[in-house]
């Protein structure tokens, strides 16, 4: 028998009234403003109220968000944002790659040499320009590590099982120069990789070569070095200027001081790190024990890097690459 054969569930419905719809029957009082009839200058005031930032919701009042008194808020959207999109994409851990925005590829840092040589060609006493070809010699000089930056992202995009296994990738500041490298490389063989951009004074752009949904941008520098380290298995430091040193040296601190578990820190480069820094003298000058010496090594090529990194961590008893592969499927 039928539901509605049933008597006793026809006496029911007689009783029950139907759910309500999604929208009154009748507009309830606050659904219509004030008529002009019973009050001319009502329609005018509403409009102010309603134009009024005060009654702006929170979320959209963009002067509210940017005060001072809600930067708290701001933080942990910082963070937040990046976060799920890292748990989503299902990038559990990442090789952190840094170096001069300055050393571009090789092709383009001879082009750039071969105007300046122009120009000095027709102002042979202009002693700016002269400075700037002796610059662009060394930039070419150093493009060289542009290729081998590249090549390691090959490494790291070709450590998985393809594509969706994003248990290890690249991750860079999301710059030109020897970022734009590493995230080129993983991109060459179809790896994912990931790129924290910061907001600054002038434009900027990301380079060509990060994964999209992989590209975040942050207001805040601490919560973008707090996600370099978050899940870095290891640091790979190229030769670059005030932006890298900061990196190398927040890391080399914060290994040293154990407030984070010990990661490999490669400087790749020896005759220009030794130029920079000193380490030596630091410690004969007492300023770092001996033992601070060993946070790092130094090496020249690709592989050099990699099997660098791999080897330290067999010796450590614990994998470089970890876990089930996620998300396994595209649409996850």
């Amino acid at each position: 028998m039928r539901m509605q054969d049933d008597p006793e569930f026809v006496q029911t419905s007689s009783l029950v009234p139907s759910p309500p719809g999604p929208r009154h029957r009748e507009p309830l009082p606050w659904q219509v403003p004030k008529p002009p009839e019973e009050d001319p200058d009502a329609p005018a005031r509403v409009q102010q109220i309603l134009a009024s930032p005060s009654y702006r919701p929170a979320i959209a009042d963009l002067a509210f968000l940017n005060s001072y008194e809600t930067r708290p808020v701001r933080l942990q959207l910082d963070y937040l944002k990046p976060e799920l999109g890292l748990q989503q994409a299902g990038v559990r851990n990442t090789i952190v790659v840094f170096g001069s925005t300055r050393i571009s590829e090789p092709l383009a840092a001879r082009r750039k040499l071969a105007v300046l040589k122009e120009a000095l060609a027709r102002r042979p006493d202009n002693a700016e320009l002269k400075r700037r070809v002796k610059v662009a010699e060394r930039i070419v000089a150093k493009s060289r590590y542009y290729e081998v930056a590249r090549e390691f992202g090959r490494l790291v995009g070709k450590s998985g099982h393809g594509p969706l296994d994003c248990r290890l990738v690249v991750m860079t500041g999301g710059g030109p120069g020897i970022m734009e490298a590493a995230n080129r490389g993983a991109f060459d063989v179809g790896a994912k990789s990931v790129g924290l951009n910061i907001t600054l004074p002038h434009e900027q752009f990301p380079n060509p070569y990060i994964t999209p949904e992989l590209c975040f941008q942050f207001h805040y520098f601490a919560l973008r070095k707090m996600h370099f380290l978050l899940r870095a298995k290891a640091l790979v430091v190229f030769p670059g200027g005030f932006g890298t040193l900061d990196e190398l040296f927040e890391t080399l601190t914060l290994i040293q001081t154990r407030k984070i578990k010990p990661v490999p820190v490669v400087l790749v480069g020896r005759e220009y790190w030794q130029k920079v820094i000193d380490f030596d003298f630091l410690v004969e000058e007492g300023t770092i024990d001996p033992e601070d010496r060993e946070l790092f090594w130094y090496a020249e090529t690709a592989q050099e890097i990699w099997d660098g990194i791999t080897w330290w961590y067999e010796s450590s008893g614990e994998p470089l690459i970890n876990g089930e592969i996620y998300p396994l499927k595209p649409e996850d």
